[in-house]
């Protein structure tokens, strides 16, 4: 990296901190959390900033910046938790060709508590895993970004949203388990509603062009994809990434 590069990343760093305090304290001031809100803004700004990734030339991009550090808050504080749990990793596989410019961090490995699936807190991808592939790639770019979004447009409800109806819905599948699907593994179908069922998944599989995910899914709930896939809305040639060499 040349002193220039780095001299640039500094400032950018810096300034997208102090940007982002600026707007996380303002935010968390009308509930009385100015100081924590300010540090949390600040924290994401400086190593959103480094890594180059919110995109200041669009309005997406600007519209990100401005989420994560006020509204979204709480989804960027665990985004904050999943970079530090990749920091500490020997190798993250961070994939700065899926996260610079693009408005998220994207870890091919980092936190992952599922082998095999990727999870996005807030504006952070963990378990990204062979991006190389375009199947891989695409679970990125369009389901996993979805749920980047998703946080910031919902906020502080995207996490009481998602997680209760993991609660409730499992609680209900069990039930539907013991009354009338008992032909069926009990964990198809306990995880069918909890997890496959939740709106806010069977929106990215839509988005993803990936529904229903056949075969994982038990044979009851949504049969057709909510909305339409992105590959559709906004066609692009498929970019070949090239493998990072270890």
């Amino acid at each position: 990296m040349t002193r220039r590069r780095r001299s640039l990343q500094l400032l950018e760093a810096v300034g997208t901190a102090a940007l982002a305090a600026a707007f996380g304290g303002a935010a968390g001031s009308l509930v009385g959390l100015g100081p924590l809100c300010a540090g949390v803004a600040a924290a994401n700004g400086a190593v959103s900033g480094w890594r180059g990734v919110y995109n200041w030339q669009c309005t997406p991009g600007l519209a990100a910046f401005v989420l994560d550090s006020t509204w979204a808050l709480p989804m960027t504080t665990a985004a904050l938790f999943a970079n530090g749990v990749a920091a500490v990793q020997r190798d993250s596989g961070y994939a700065p060709e899926l996260s610079e410019r693009q408005n998220r961090h994207v870890h091919r490995r980092g936190f992952m508590p599922r082998k095999g699936f990727a999870i996005t807190l807030g504006n952070v991808i963990g378990g990204a895993g062979e991006i190389e592939r375009p199947r891989r790639r695409r679970l990125i770019t369009d389901h996993e970004n979805v749920h980047c979004w998703q946080a910031r447009w919902l906020g502080p409800f995207f996490p009481v949203l998602y997680v209760g109806w993991m609660i409730l819905a499992g609680a209900a599948g069990i039930l539907i388990w013991v009354v009338k699907r008992r032909d069926e593994p009990f964990t198809k179908v306990v995880e069918t509603s909890a997890y496959y069922l939740n709106p806010l998944e069977w929106w990215a599989y839509s988005r993803d062009d990936h529904w229903p995910p056949g075969g994982k899914v038990a044979d009851f709930g949504w049969k057709r994809p909510c909305c339409r896939p992105l590959s559709e809305i906004r066609p692009t040639p498929e970019v070949p990434i090239t493998p990072v060499r270890r």
